[in-house]
């Protein structure tokens, strides 16, 4: 099996453990990956729990061409990652449900807004930077994720979902995995007292 397969059929699987764990719920969910000068992402109203090979698109990153089926509306995201985090080669982008819920309410530092009540997060993925609303898929949200890009680790979108980079596909999803439970920690000690570290 070549690498690319092998990186395709790691993603369908990543996709159906996120869609299983009801952290890519309905068509809400992208992914993508680098591989040998392409940028490979998931298509335009694919759904992570019946995610196929077929279902990634490639896209040249000399020429910006595009090929297979229409790619996500969120691609600029990633691309704004793979920009600015030379070390990243895979994104993962989800609606879970904590990371969303810690999306809606406001937060004293933009550029770190999870709490350290474990050390976890940060040995894993580092900083999560926070991104002002914008309508999802549109010009606005990508010029206001890239002013943010560069000065944290990984990002929630306001009243949208979390966005994070690994230097694998497995190393993406660990991280979505890792920051979705330091949200659901968040969110339950929200109105205590609870140290931080």
């Amino acid at each position: 099996m070549d690498e690319l397969t092998k990186k395709l059929e790691m993603a369908c699987w990543i996709a159906k453990q996120l869609f299983d764990r009801k952290m890519g719920p309905g068509t809400t969910g992208n992914m993508s990956f680098l591989h040998n000068g392409k940028l490979y992402i998931t298509a335009g109203g694919t759904c992570f729990g019946s995610l196929t090979k077929d279902d990634f698109t490639a896209v040249d990153l000399q020429t910006a061409e595009c090929f297979g089926k229409k790619p996500s509306k969120e691609l600029p995201l990633h691309e704004i990652v793979y920009k600015n985090k030379t070390d990243v080669q895979a994104v993962i982008h989800v609606h879970s449900t904590y990371a969303v819920l810690w999306s809606c309410i406001s937060h004293a530092c933009d550029q770190d807004v999870i709490p350290s009540y474990t050390p976890y997060l940060k040995m894993k993925l580092g900083t999560v930077g926070f991104v002002p609303y914008a309508k999802p898929g549109s010009e606005e949200l990508f010029s206001l994720f890239e002013a943010c890009a560069e000065s944290s680790d990984g990002w929630i979108l306001k009243n949208h979902g979390p966005v994070v980079g690994g230097k694998d596909l497995m190393d993406a999803f660990a991280c979505v995995e890792e920051l979705e439970e330091n949200c659901r920690i968040a969110w339950e000690l929200r109105d205590t007292k609870a140290a931080i570290i």
